[in-house]
């Protein structure tokens, strides 16, 4: 009868022969001698730093800023680095709240108009991603600036748009409003319908994902949140809001709300760059959904739109929403070429104040960790919507 040998317990090698323990001495050796380098580096930083009689720290963000920033909330020279710094944050966010839905409207559109059957919007459409992804930004800022913004009419000879609007070479004028007495009676109804309808949608959600039926989160939301919102407005003692017209005194419009010139010049050229490059995105996400899902959808009796809208976009989503981050991204960390046409955004307010305090290993310090928040704050926001979008998959 043959006897098979037992199962020899293999002995463990001696520790400098053990691949883990040398994996792990080989990854704390790298962190010790990154954290030399860098002690290293600091130490050097900061002798230069001395001999040039500059003292490193945060301490002069409090002292005096003494120059103007054209734009943005009210700010006077006297105020300090730190206040100023913040203008110019502000001025950023700006910027990209609303360059980021216009942008992704616009791509949107051009999107859907590439893959059209429409011969003419197709070309068209194409004519116009190729044409803007291909000029540099920076020169399409200063044509919207200069070329067209600084084509338009003076203030005196104003071109007038339904609303009233006005185009100015000094900016765009538009008409606004002033908040009543009653307007707190208005947000706390506002506020109320939020809440409400954040509830109605969580508990409809839940009731969809848990019976598989229909259960209109999105609609039965914003149904109650409008209800609110409009009950709020008309049962208040008088008008929440109250119409602020732009009107021509003496050598400029008052009232209203304006956008200035550089304003307006950086958003149109984000708007338009940022837009060719999402409708690429949303051209390649329609065409990755497989054709017999619309044909299949046709053969339910659905129209074109009802394909496009209820079938063909939300699998498209899949594919749309990662690299549509990174193009948001992008128009974040391209409103710092504001600076070239003058517009006194994050960057611009922060080389200023290098400039004057000397400080510039801690003034690039907070224009790139800010510039990172931001991104971080952009990321987290798509990153969670994506997650929603891929947790629906079945």
């Amino acid at each position: 009868m043959t006897s098979f040998p037992q199962s020899v317990s293999r002995a463990r090698p001696v520790f400098w022969r053990d691949v883990r323990v040398l994996r792990v001495i080989a990854q704390i050796a790298f962190i010790v001698l990154l954290v030399y380098v860098g002690g290293l580096l600091a130490a050097n930083l900061q002798a230069g730093l001395r001999r040039l009689g500059v003292e490193p720290g945060f301490d002069f963000l409090r002292q005096t800023a003494g120059f103007p920033i054209g734009e943005g909330l009210p700010y006077k020279p006297t105020d300090s680095y730190g206040y100023a710094f913040g203008v110019g944050i502000v001025n950023t966010l700006r910027v990209i709240v609303v360059a980021i839905p216009l942008a992704t409207f616009l791509g949107v559109f051009a999107g859907i108009a590439r893959v059209s059957k429409n011969w003419l919007v197709s070309r068209i459409a194409s004519i116009y991603v190729e044409t803007i992804r291909n000029v540099p930004l920076l020169l399409q800022l200063f044509f919207w600036s200069t070329a067209v913004i600084a084509g338009l009419p003076r203030v005196r000879e104003a071109a007038e748009l339904p609303g009233p609007t006005y185009l100015t070479n000094r900016g765009i004028y538009l008409p606004g409003s002033t908040p009543s007495p009653a307007f707190t009676f208005w947000l706390i109804a506002i506020g109320l319908g939020l809440a409400l309808a954040i509830a109605v949608f969580v508990v409809r959600s839940r009731y969809q994902e848990r019976t598989g039926r229909p259960g209109y989160p999105i609609w039965l939301g914003l149904s109650v949140f409008t209800s609110f919102t409009l009950a709020g407005w008309f049962l208040a003692p008088e008008r929440p809001l109250v119409p602020d017209l732009p009107t021509l005194q003496g050598l400029n419009f008052k009232g209203g709300f304006s956008l200035s010139a550089q304003y307006a010049g950086l958003l149109f050229g984000l708007v338009v760059y940022t837009g060719a490059f999402i409708a690429e995105v949303v051209r390649t996400g329609i065409q990755a959904v497989s054709k017999g899902q619309s044909e299949a959808a046709r053969a339910l009796g659905l129209s074109n739109s009802q394909v496009l809208r209820l079938v063909v976009l939300p699998q498209a989503l899949r594919v749309i929403i990662p690299p549509l981050t990174n193009q948001y991204l992008n128009l974040a960390k391209n409103s710092s070429l504001g600076v070239a046409i003058g517009y006194p955004e994050l960057f611009s307010v922060g080389g200023t104040i290098l400039n004057q305090s000397g400080q510039a290993i801690e003034m690039l310090s907070l224009i790139m960790i800010t510039y990172l928040s931001m991104s971080l704050f952009t990321s987290l926001v798509t990153n969670l919507y994506n997650r929603r979008v891929q947790f629906v998959e079945r």
